[in-house]
């Protein structure tokens, strides 16, 4: 079947794009949330089996500004871990990576202060130790990546690495990014353009030239308190200035992500730029085997760590080697934004503020989410969840009862 061409007028701007009319829920909804759920600007993209059946962008790119079009692109903040997470599989089945060996096989200064038999994989699981940096970072530090390696080699973790883990929110840009440089020998945007983005025409940048400006959807802020306020996360951040929760929220240099002098850095945790159609067309590739056997997508898929407290954010997370995976946090009132329900064979990314991007090699499916205002949660909120919802129903998934799509 092939897809229909929709326009749909709404107060926030147009909605327009292609939809397979098995998918047609996903535009009801996709508009929907322009209408009654405060979208301002976004784009959805899903790809099955290979095919595109939902390519949809809407709204504006700033409340009063000019349209979104279909090439408009915006920061994803840590969606970007997820495509990284692809990178450094794709490096591990080229043999550049071992992820089984120690960091100090290709980093040697990262071996000290208790981190001497940290693995590779305690990177890509958030079990490393490192998600916070003690010291304050300089104004403008995260636009200096050796320096920012530096630091988080140099950091006494904050537990025995693999004894459990903790999102590093904004450091795994650097642990990982920093490995990969060693191991590979090239910087992680630029392999991301050379093997993945650009052999798959996906519309993905770590470290945005100049010429791509033009098109970038500022972030909106969130306005609403942090995961509802009421969260453990929350009272560590008014209460223990030591806490790692509270140094990755406020030790960050002065990072704003809509100032342009960050656009061309690599932050490989927090600042690629894309779109919805460049996520799912990348996590298309991996669900339908087009980049891994089928052993690594396996492994990819795999839980790698998954707890009732999550170190960094206190709340229950479950992680994949550098994917996230299934969370269900509906039964914690006090936990806003921080669910996320997919199948159990899906593995994928979301960004601070609700952008998303996964694979699930169950259903073939790619699937992509942005938008330029950002809700308050760590995970999707409800504009994006309602989508994912949608695309299961459309492939005849019956529940989520469970905390994951059956």
């Amino acid at each position: 079947m092939t897809t229909e061409w929709i326009e749909r007028r709404t107060d926030a701007g147009v909605v327009q794009g292609h939809v397979d009319p098995a998918f047609a829920e996903l535009a009801d909804i996709f508009t929907a949330n322009f209408e009654t759920k405060g979208e301002v600007g976004a784009s959805l993209a899903i790809l099955h089996e290979g095919r595109p059946v939902v390519h949809l962008w809407g709204g504006r790119k700033a409340p009063d500004g000019e349209a979104w079009g279909e090439d408009t692109i915006s920061i994803v903040w840590s969606s970007t871990k997820g495509i990284a997470a692809v990178a450094a599989h794709h490096a591990v089945a080229r043999g550049h990576i071992d992820l089984d060996a120690p960091i100090a096989r290709y980093w040697p200064e990262f071996a000290c202060e208790g981190k001497e038999h940290a693995s590779v994989a305690m990177i890509l699981d958030h079990s490393v130790g490192v998600p916070a940096l003690r010291d304050p970072v300089p104004s403008g530090g995260f636009a200096d990546f050796d320096y920012m390696c530096d630091r988080v080699a140099r950091e006494r973790p904050f537990w025995v690495p693999g004894t459990r883990h903790g999102y590093h929110g904004h450091t795994y840009a650097w642990t990982l990014g920093g490995l990969f440089r060693r191991a590979v020998g090239v910087p992680l945007g630029d392999y991301i353009r050379s093997e993945l983005a650009g052999p798959l025409g996906a519309d993905f940048w770590l470290g945005l030239p100049a010429s791509e400006h033009h098109r970038v959807a500022p972030m909106i802020y969130p306005t609403d308190p942090l995961f509802g306020g009421k969260s453990r996360a929350n009272h560590a951040i008014e209460n223990d200035p030591a806490a790692p929760f509270t140094l990755m929220m406020t030790n960050d240099g002065g990072y704003d992500c809509n100032d342009p002098r960050y656009w061309p850095v690599e932050i490989g945790s927090l600042n690629g730029m894309t779109n919805a159609k460049g996520l799912a067309t990348i996590y298309s590739a991996v669900a339908n085997g087009t980049l891994f056997d089928a052993d690594t997508i396996a492994r990819m898929g795999r839980t790698a760590s998954a707890s009732h407290l999550d170190a960094t954010l206190l709340m229950p997370m479950r992680f994949g080697l550098g994917f996230m995976k299934t969370t269900d946090n509906r039964s914690q009132p006090e936990l806003v934004d921080c669910t996320l329900l997919m199948s159990e064979e899906a593995f994928g990314h979301v960004g601070f503020g609700g952008s998303i991007g996964f694979a699930d090699p169950g259903t073939r499916i790619g699937f992509g989410y942005t938008m330029n205002r950002m809700g308050a949660g760590v995970m999707v909120g409800e504009r994006a969840q309602r989508l994912i919802d949608a695309a299961y129903r459309a492939l005849g998934y019956r529940s989520n009862a469970s905390g994951a799509w059956v």
